[in-house]
C-alpha cells in the first residue's frame, strides 16, 4: 500500500513500507502548511527545481535524517556543497532506488537558486513502486508531449498545479487529464499566495475524461494507492 500526505503547496509525503520519501518539502515559509520541517520523515527527497518554495527545506531536512536528494544535476551539486547526500539525474534519465523508479520529465518552467544564480533544467517525475505510477508534473505549463508521457506510462495519479500565473491554471490542467488519462488526478499549487489563488472544486468539475477519478487533498490529508 502506498500513502501520499499532502504538505501543501506542491510538497508531497510519499509512504511505502520504512520508506519515506519528500517531493519539494517548501514547510516552514509555507502558510498552507500543517507540518514542520524538524517533523517529517525522509529516506529521500525528490526536488523538481531550485525556486525557494520547491527546494524549500529540503536541504535541512536531509542533513538532519540523511536522507538523499534526487534532483537535476546542478541541484544536486548545490546542495552536496550545503552538507547534503545526493543523487543527480537530468530530463528523460530513469533510476531504481530502494523503493522503487524515478524517471525526470520535461516541465516549461525555470529554475533559479535564491541569490539568482542557474538552477538547473526544471522537471515533474514519474514515480513507480509496487506496480503504480504517480506523476508529479512539477511546475510547468500545458505542452502536448503530457500526451506521451501518458501514452508511455499508464498514470495511476497525476498531481497537477492549478494556480495560474507561474504554471498552468484551471483550464490548461483540465486539458492536461485529457492528454495524460490518469486513472485519479489531484490538483497542487494553487491558494498558498494571492497570486495563485483558485478554486479547486472549479477544476474538479470540469474533468470530463471518462474513467477518471478527481480529488480535492487539503494540507495533512492523506490519499492511499
Amino acid at each position: 500500500m502506498i500513502q501520499l500526505t499532502f504538505l501543501g503547496h506542491s510538497g508531497w509525503l510519499i509512504q511505502k513500507d520504512a520508506y519515506h520519501l519528500l517531493i519539494d518539502p517548501f514547510l516552514e515559509s509555507n502558510p498552507a502548511a500543517k507540518n514542520r520541517a524538524s517533523d517529517v520523515k525522509a529516506d529521500f527527497i525528490i526536488v523538481t527545481h531550485a525556486h525557494g518554495d520547491h527546494l524549500g527545506d529540503a536541504i535541512p531536512i536531509a542533513r538532519r535524517t540523511g536522507a538523499i536528494i534526487i534532483s537535476n544535476f546542478e541541484i544536486t551539486q548545490f546542495c552536496e556543497k550545503h552538507g547534503a547526500k545526493t543523487h543527480g539525474m537530468h530530463i528523460g534519465g530513469s533510476h531504481e532506488f530502494p523503493f522503487g523508479k524515478i524517471k525526470l520529465t520535461p516541465a516549461w518552467h525555470g529554475s533559479s537558486f535564491p541569490d539568482g544564480t542557474y538552477g538547473g533544467t526544471p522537471a515533474g517525475c514519474l514515480i513507480t513502486m509496487d506496480g503504480k505510477t504517480i506523476y508529479h508534473a512539477g511546475d510547468t505549463g500545458l505542452f502536448m508531449d503530457m500526451q506521451l508521457i501518458g501514452e508511455m506510462n499508464p498514470i495511476d495519479l497525476a498531481l497537477l498545479p492549478i494556480g495560474d500565473n507561474f504554471t498552468m491554471g484551471i483550464p490548461d490542467a483540465v486539458k492536461a487529464v485529457s492528454l495524460l488519462k490518469p486513472k485519479m488526478v489531484i490538483p497542487m499549487h494553487y491558494n498558498t499566495f494571492d497570486i495563485i489563488k483558485a478554486d479547486p472544486e472549479d477544476f474538479i468539475s470540469k474533468i470530463k475524461q471518462p474513467g477518471v477519478t478527481a480529488q480535492v487533498v487539503n494540507p495533512g490529508q492523506s490519499v492511499q494507492l
